[in-house]
């Protein structure tokens, strides 16, 4: 009769040094990878993309957050999900072509189009809330409870300490994009 396999590599984790600062964000890439892969599966059949569902969480708690049907600018966005504008534009065109999002002209601003999310758009976000929750749920099932209130703390608290992100953190500096120079 042979033992179980046993996973040693989480005992390198506990260390604390870079081996498992790095182990950790591979797990935590492991698993964002498999909760999104469940969540476009579970969000397939309604027709919405995860990228489309960011933008309309986004959007709701814009409407949900301060004056009630504020609509905010495709650069807010753009901005608040990380993006380019562009890409933002192309989640916010196949939105509105399903009916869950409008163009709305801006007030303060006759140049400026604001986005809102339709009655249809808010029906959306019950079932992407409620897809989100089962994903997440059925995720962490065997998890304890007292070790993802510990996961969330530790999380929270790292994502807090982190700078603001900006457009250019993403790119490469000029001296990190050259490639060497040949040694002669």
């Amino acid at each position: 009769m042979t033992s179980p396999s046993i996973d040693h590599t989480a005992d390198h984790a506990t260390d604390g040094g870079a081996d498992g600062a790095a182990e950790l964000a591979d797990a935590l890439t492991r698993a964002m990878k498999r909760i999104r892969r469940r969540t476009m599966d579970r969000l397939e059949p309604y027709g919405i993309t995860p990228a489309q569902g960011r933008a309309l969480r986004v959007l709701a708690h814009a409407q949900g957050h301060g004056t009630p049907g504020r609509a905010i600018r495709l650069s807010e966005l753009a901005e608040r999900l990380h993006i380019a504008p562009r890409s933002a534009t192309t989640v916010v065109d196949a939105l509105e072509q399903a009916g869950l999002v409008e163009r709305v002209p801006d007030p303060a601003d006759r140049r400026a189009v604001g986005l809102l999310l339709t009655a249809d758009g808010h029906g959306a976000m019950e079932r992407l809330a409620q897809v989100r929750q089962e994903v997440a749920e059925d995720y962490f099932s065997g998890t304890d409870p007292a070790d993802l209130a510990v996961m969330l703390r530790v999380l929270r608290s790292v994502e807090a300490a982190q700078p603001a992100p900006s457009s250019r953190a993403c790119r490469p500096t000029p001296a990190a994009a050259a490639p060497p120079a040949a040694a002669h």
